[in-house]
Formats: C-alpha cells, structure tokens, sequence
C-alpha cells in the first residue's frame, strides 16, 4: 500500500482540505473571461500552510482548462527566466559568416591566410521585455480558448524592482483585454509591501485570499477517508491525529504521514493502532520544527525572534506589558515586534493585552532550541551595533 500523505515542500498532497473555495473562484474566473477579477490574486499565509501547493494546483487546473502555465520563485533574476521560458529559452541566435582571404607578400613569398568564419551571437530574444515576451506567446495561441498564467512564489525573496516590472507587464496586457491570468504568493508582510508600493497600486485591486487553519471537521473527514480503506483507523485514534494537527495544514500531510509509516514499522499492515498514532505524532512534531519553525525563526530580526522567547515561558497566552518587561524594553519597542509577528501569523491577539502562539507547537520547538536562540541572537544583536 502506498502512504497517501506527501508532507514535502511544494509537493500536491493527493488530500488538499480546506482549499476548495478559492479552487473554485479561480476555475470560475478562467472559464468568465477576461477582466474576472479572480485572475489576479494574492495568497498569504505563513509558512507550511499551503501557499505553494495552492499554485500547483491552481496551475493544474488552469492546464487542464487549455492553458499555459509559467511558474517562477521571486529570487533573482526571475524576469529574465520567464521572458527565457515565454520564447522557449531560444534566447541566442548564431549567424555564420565566410571571412575573405588576405594575401600577404614578402621575402619568403606569398602567404594567403584565411581568417576562416566568424560566429557572431545576437541576443534579440533576450532584449525583449517581459510585456513584449507574453504578448509574442499569447499571439501564437488560440485566445479565445487557451491564455497564459503567471505564477510567483516566495513573493518576500524577490527584489521589489523585478516585482515591479513583473506587475507593471500584467497591468499593461489586462488593459490591453490579452488572456492572462496573475497570481501572487508569499508571507503576508511581505504582500503587504508590494500592496503598498506606489508604482503598482492597481495590485490592491487583486483578489485576497489569507491560507489559514483548516476547520476541524474538514481535517477529521479527510482522515477518516484516508484511513478507511485498506489500512483503518478507530475514531478514538482519528480524532488524536486531528487534534494533532491544529488544522495547520503541513502538520495534516506529516501526522498523516508518520501515522502510517509507523503503523508499517510496528507490522500494523492493515490498522493504525493508539501507539502507532502516538509515535506518529512525535515524529511529526520533531518534523515540523526541522522543516517549517527553524526557517521561520531564521529569516526573523533577532529582536522578534527575543520577542516569541519571552513568551515561550507561558504555558498559555501572554501578557505584552511583561513581555515588555522580560526584554527589558518599552511597550511601544516591543509592540513593533508584536505587529510584525502577528502580520506573519506566528503569534495572535487573544484579548486585550494578550497574544498567544499562532503556529502549532512553536513554544514547544523555542523551549528545546531556546539556549542556542538566545546565543545566536545575542550575536546578532553584537554584530548589528
């Protein structure tokens, strides 16, 4: 039996839950026609929950509907690898040409030397802008049945001048009535930055959607058809591998995932017993913090980062003033980093006064690695004075 869960970054978990809604406006806005307002779209959400298998998908259901489909990550230089792959990376020309002889005379006699032929590179492909790119690739398919979708991923990695430029391109050919569709990914200050960039305003008119947790109904329905075939699972150990999860989405693909292997481990061929759950989930949980909390810390300012240790003490929800305390900072320094761990969804306001941890098992995961977060904070902290 193959183990249905695929708890890998960016894979297409065969159980996507939660999601249908925006696969929905979106399958709905390819078949409406140009100028739906669901052909341009942002997807935000931390990380884990989703973002990446949103795109893959939306994309498979674009192709399926006739569509070219042109994915990219917002590193550097991904203009440029999109204009290669619109004009099928043909991106240099060679044209050859027969160079003459010269003669050449003197005391040995004559000399001819042939300078043989020259071989002389032309770029044009690559001089064209990404505008020009999708224009040239949209005029060799049929529009009125196919069109093309630009994805971008990692929106926070990209530098805003190609992310300008990349907007500016999708502006121009809605406005021209071309069959194009956008959509945007990434964490959500970061799509809060290009939301607000002044060059690119017509971005706010994008649909939004927020990835979030999945109900826990949704997540308990998805094991319970996942573990009713050939390998069962009783309710008691269903609604553990739930509970589990806290509807964080990459923790519903590692529970599930780790269950199952487990189960095979224990020579549990056709069930997935209590212990076998059990194990699963610490397995999942040890996961969790190698795969999703150590990237997130990692790309945090360090003063954040001191920010979710001082609330790592709690056992529940924590106050900000003695979060403010513990840092030995003011309330407003510390509300700078509350603000910004909120926009990220680590961390949310639970009532006046009070956050609490957003991201399952995160207090857990800072609890172990505290003492090593603090040193390489603390060096940080050293190095930027």
């Amino acid at each position: 039996m193959t183990n249905p869960f695929k708890p890998t970054a960016g894979r297409i978990p065969p159980i996507l839950v939660g999601r249908e809604e925006i696969i929905e406006d979106f399958d709905y806005a390819l078949k409406d026609g140009v100028g739906s307002p669901g052909r341009l779209m942002f997807l935000t959400g931390a990380r884990g929950v989703g973002k990446t298998v949103m795109l893959d998908t939306l994309g498979t259901h674009a192709q399926k509907q006739g569509w070219k489909v042109y994915n990219e990550s917002a590193d550097r230089g991904f203009t440029q690898r999109l204009v290669d792959a619109l004009t099928g990376k043909d991106t240099t020309r060679i044209s050859a040409y027969d160079m003459p002889s010269v003669g050449l005379k003197g005391d040995v006699g004559n000399l001819e030397l042939s300078l043989g032929r020259i071989e002389l590179e032309h770029n044009e492909e690559r001089s064209l802008t990404l505008r020009q790119a999708v224009g040239k690739r949209l005029d060799k398919i049929n529009e009125s049945k196919q069109g093309i979708l630009i994805t971008l991923d990692e929106v926070q990695s990209g530098s805003m001048d190609e992310i300008r430029a990349l907007s500016t391109a999708v502006q121009h050919l809605i406005r021209e009535g071309r069959n194009i569709a956008f959509i945007f990914a990434g964490l959500p200050s970061a799509v809060n930055d290009v939301l607000s960039d002044n060059a690119i305003t017509f971005l706010q008119r994008a649909e939004r959607y927020h990835l979030g947790s999945v109900p826990t109904e949704k997540v308990l329905k998805a094991f319970e058809e996942s573990f009713s075939g050939e390998k069962k699972a009783g309710m008691e150990t269903l609604i553990r591998l739930t509970n589990a999860t806290h509807g964080y989405p990459f923790m519903i693909q590692l529970v599930g995932y780790w269950a199952w292997r487990v189960s095979e481990t224990n020579g549990h061929v056709n069930q997935v017993t209590e212990e076998d759950a059990v194990k699963g989930i610490e397995k999942a949980q040890a996961k969790l913090g190698d795969m999703v909390h150590a990237p997130a810390l990692h790309g945090l300012p360090s003063h954040a980062v001191n920010y979710l240790l001082a609330m790592s003490v709690d056992d529940t929800v924590s106050n900000t003033g003695e979060i403010a305390r513990r840092l030995n900072r003011s309330p407003q320094f510390a509300n700078v980093y509350r603000t910004k761990l909120i926009e990220n969804d680590l961390i949310e306001p639970v009532g006046y006064g009070e956050v609490a941890f957003k991201m399952p098992y995160l207090r857990d995961y800072l609890r172990e690695h505290g003492a090593y977060l603090q040193m390489r904070e603390n060096i940080g902290e050293r190095s930027e004075n």
